[in-house]
């Protein structure tokens, strides 16, 4: 009895970290040069193109940001919200 109980607990941990993985957001870097900052966002110049981040109470950092400043910056891209539409149906086939 004492082995199909740790039998299952570990199957069970095995299965709840796997799960746990796979639901967590993939993390990305971006490299380059501060040229904005303001209240909720900066705008990193990244040489051929530039990136507005927004940030928030929990972004860790944002309070040295200064312009000119060469950072990395961590993200996540999140679904924030999803509106579905039905997909068009094809017309019947003609016999």
């Amino acid at each position: 009895m004492r082995m199909k109980s740790l039998a299952v607990l570990s199957a069970t941990a095995i299965l709840g970290a796997a799960l746990g993985w796979a639901a967590a957001a993939a993390s990305y870097q971006k490299t380059g040069t501060v040229k904005e900052v303001a209240p909720d966002s900066f705008t990193l110049d990244l040489g051929k193109e530039a990136w507005r981040f927004y940030t928030d109470g929990g972004t860790a950092g944002k309070e040295a940001l200064k312009v000119g400043d060469k950072v990395t910056v961590t993200y996540k891209q999140v679904a924030t919200k999803i509106e579905a539409k039905a997909a068009a149906k094809a017309p019947a086939k003609k016999k």
